[in-house]
């Protein structure tokens, strides 16, 4: 039942599996006192000591200064949105919407206003794409709720885009990146991204 509620769907729970998730987990999970009542349940077992928790076509120096450098910047407050910034950011787009559209209700749907009022649209349209991604990662609010709240705003109403098959495609792509069949963002159009010998001759 955790599957279906969970942002990711099954299939990412399943990537993770066998392997020493904690960098996923870190940066996945905002909430992660919340997430461990989730996990306990879901636990069977700890890794032996003598057992290796880092893969083995990973380099161990390699994930530990990674995991050095996240922490520093987490104490830096790199990580800490500015809020004022994403409010004005929706108040940009939801000016330049309504400038799309008095242009045309103003000077109608001639050739100039028409293209005029494009611009402006596809201007908005793309800020309100990256302000919807942002909420979607959940790294605007401290809570969740918040987060989920406005993503369906924008990425529903201005967009007019599901924002559940959003998570779930985005949740998976960041999960495997890149990986051919895996990846959903790759797999929607693969003769876009056939770049390189390996990759293309997967495909």
């Amino acid at each position: 039942r955790f599957c279906r509620r969970h942002p990711g769907g099954a299939r990412l729970l399943v990537s993770h599996a066998g392997q020493d998730a904690t960098d996923a987990f870190v940066a996945f999970h905002v909430d992660k006192v919340l997430v461990s009542k989730y996990l306990k349940p879901l636990q069977i077992g700890e890794l032996a000591p003598d057992q290796p928790s880092v893969e083995p076509t990973k380099n161990e120096m390699l994930v530990k200064d990674f995991r050095e450098l996240r922490a520093t910047v987490e104490r830096m407050g790199l990580l800490e949105p500015n809020q004022l910034f994403f409010f004005l950011l929706l108040a940009h787009i939801l000016l330049l919407d309504t400038a799309a559209w008095l242009i045309l209700f103003y000077f109608g749907t001639s050739l100039m206003p028409f293209v005029f009022s494009l611009l402006v649209l596809t201007v908005s349209q793309v800020q309100a794409s990256w302000l919807q991604h942002d909420l979607g990662h959940l790294s605007v609010f401290r809570k969740t709720k918040w987060n989920h709240l406005l993503h369906k705003f924008v990425m529903c109403h201005l967009i007019g885009a599901s924002a559940k098959w959003w998570t779930l495609l985005h949740s998976q792509h960041h999960a495997k990146p890149n990986c051919f069949h895996k990846d959903p963002d790759i797999d929607m159009h693969p003769f876009l991204f056939t770049l390189g010998k390996k990759f293309s001759v997967e495909v």
